[in-house]
């Protein structure tokens, strides 16, 4: 009876792994175990940072609005509970948008903030 290899399988595994660590340096590129192991890793903090992305963008919209409240005379969490008293549904993208590219548009949604409060 002949004998049974899996090459073709841990071949295609290979190579599928060597297109992930195309970019790599060193031993991370050409050595397979370390190559597993920088690739499994690399996967792990994307999963991560997928879900840290947010968070950060969250932190730099309140940031940008809280800047540009400031300038205009209102804290941060007063203007946010103004707007929810006003109705007015703007997520803090927009809002941070709207600070940076359309000032007179945020002097506006800050008089109806103060307004509300």
């Amino acid at each position: 009876m002949s004998r049974v290899t899996a090459t073709p399988q841990r071949l295609a595994r290979k190579r599928r792994l060597m297109k992930f660590a195309k970019g790599y340096w060193g031993a991370r590129r050409r050595q397979y175990k370390v190559m597993k192991e920088s690739v499994h890793r690399g996967w792990q903090y994307s999963y991560i940072h997928r879900r840290l992305r947010k968070r950060d963008f969250r932190r730099l919209w309140i940031l940008r609005i809280n800047a540009a409240c400031r300038a205009r005379g209102v804290m941060y969490s007063r203007f946010i509970h103004g707007l929810s008293k006003a109705g007015v549904e703007l997520n803090r993208k927009a809002l941070s948008e709207l600070a940076i590219h359309d000032p007179k548009a945020f002097d506006e949604i800050v008089e109806v903030a103060k307004a509300a409060a």
